[in-house]
């Protein structure tokens, strides 16, 4: 992956207060970008989100740039390493509903992360272009040879691979860059979806799927 936080030593206490205060900027960048974007996103309204002082922010990272980076890094790395998890040996049904479980989980915890990939994607990508140019198609084979496996064994019906990762994508993240249409539609209040409208709705996407690609729900 081209855009990572940038390595430091942790050693330690050192270690353990930049491991915090990274996470603390991490949080309070996600919020602000997720608000205004990157070109509208305020270095200083970031430290005042994280309770530090605006030169702490330049210290661990070096400009806003570097900080967006870091937060798109940050988004990545968990989106691409759940689907990096399916293992080709495994039973589709079980590896798949495990693999959808894990993102509606993201999904919730993390609902601002998808929300900066979309905005990122809907303004062309200008930040991921390098990403995606070096290795990005490589490594999504890799993830459609999963599936391709499992259907050449006869395991599970023959839809497009690559078609069927993006429907898991799109399907998944719709709970976060929705929520507020979604949970007006449900008569929620404070327009917040509650921990039973995910399980309901990550119930009912394992059902659509799992039976699209011709498999049977495995976990209880």
């Amino acid at each position: 992956m081209l855009i990572q936080l940038e390595s430091h030593p942790n050693h330690g206490a050192t270690g353990r207060i930049r491991r915090e205060n990274e996470c603390r900027i991490i949080t309070a960048a996600e919020a602000e970008f997720a608000r205004h974007g990157y070109k509208g996103a305020s270095i200083q309204k970031i430290a005042e989100r994280a309770g530090l002082p605006k030169a702490n922010i330049h210290y661990y990272f070096r400009s806003k740039l570097k900080l967006y980076a870091a937060v798109l890094a940050h988004i990545l790395d968990m989106w691409d390493g759940l689907l990096g998890e399916l293992d080709p040996a495994g039973d589709p049904a079980a590896e798949m509903e495990a693999y959808i479980r894990a993102k509606m989980r993201l999904t919730r915890q993390y609902p601002l992360a998808s929300r900066i990939f979309g905005i990122e994607i809907m303004s062309g990508a200008p930040y991921l272009q390098e990403y995606f140019q070096d290795g990005y198609q490589d490594w999504f084979r890799e993830r459609t040879a999963v599936f391709a496996t499992w259907i050449a064994r006869g395991e599970m019906d023959p839809v497009d691979p690559a078609h069927l990762i993006f429907l898991l994508w799109s399907s998944t993240q719709h709970y976060a860059d929705f929520s507020c249409q979604i949970s007006s539609a449900l008569g929620r209040q404070g327009n917040e979806l509650e921990q039973a409208d995910y399980e309901q709705a990550t119930e009912t996407l394992l059902h659509v799927i799992l039976k699209g690609c011709g498999l049977r729900k495995a976990l209880d």
